[in-house]
């Protein structure tokens, strides 16, 4: 897969609280629940294509269950609009995610937002890893709308990932849009697939960090980024 997908637009199976999902990501409505998304879209069902929930029965039936007892005879339903909520990422478009919140103001200090927390699924065995993300960028008289950060972070989040590139493409997506003199990105996340498998070693930590412009290139800009890192986050 490229680095960085296109989205489609063009979705017409896309389930209603799919979709209302997408545009709380898109548009920043919080005011609407994906509650009540879900509700309006269980009447929408049987949908066209049925290959998750096909494919999960295949699995129950592949460990030893049987996929018609009471307690799993919904169950590929469930997955079939869960792995549809984790991977919505694929869906948002990058443009609309802006949204025109990008500001000509005239400040040059560094703009910090961490503490953002996200869940994502890792493309190698689709257990979840989860943690927060500091995402930092030096303006070049262009500031973005501060709701939009997390949104960034959570289009990247809602797709089947590696560490790794997730933290990159924020890092190239703020870059892209703002041109900035720096950008800076540091995630920190536990792997369910370290501590559920292979050697079992919960509490582990990966940490992984893109710095692009004079974050990369300037030392004093670079430590002042990570000064603000280690500062508490204030209790209200």
């Amino acid at each position: 897969m490229p680095t960085d997908q296109p989205f489609e637009r063009n979705q017409p199976d896309l389930e209603a609280h799919v979709r209302q999902m997408v545009e709380e990501i898109e548009r920043g409505e919080d005011d609407e629940s994906v509650e009540a998304a879900e509700k309006s879209a269980a009447s929408a069902r049987p949908r066209g294509s049925q290959g998750i929930e096909h494919a999960v029965r295949d699995i129950l039936v592949e460990v030893g269950e049987d996929p018609e007892r009471e307690g799993l005879l919904r169950t590929p339903e469930r997955m079939h609009r869960m792995w549809l909520e984790l991977t919505c990422g694929y869906h948002v478009d990058p443009d609309r995610l802006i949204n025109g919140a990008v500001f000509d103001v005239g400040y040059s200090e560094m703009v910090v937002v961490k503490g953002i927390p996200f869940y994502s699924l890792c493309e190698h065995h689709m257990l979840p890893f989860f943690g927060t993300a500091a995402v930092g960028y030096l303006p070049r008289g262009r500031v973005i709308g501060l709701s939009k950060i997390p949104r960034i972070v959570e289009m990247y989040a809602r797709r089947l990932q590696v560490q790794e590139r997730m933290t990159q493409q924020i890092a190239d997506y703020l870059q892209g849009r703002l041109n900035p003199y720096g950008v800076g990105v540091v995630i920190e996340a536990q792997h369910l697939c370290l501590a559920m498998r292979g050697v079992q070693k919960g509490g582990a930590t990966m940490v992984t960090s893109s710095v692009l412009g004079t974050f990369r290139t300037t030392k004093e800009t670079r430590e002042e980024f990570m000064s603000h890192l280690e500062r508490a986050i204030p209790r209200v």
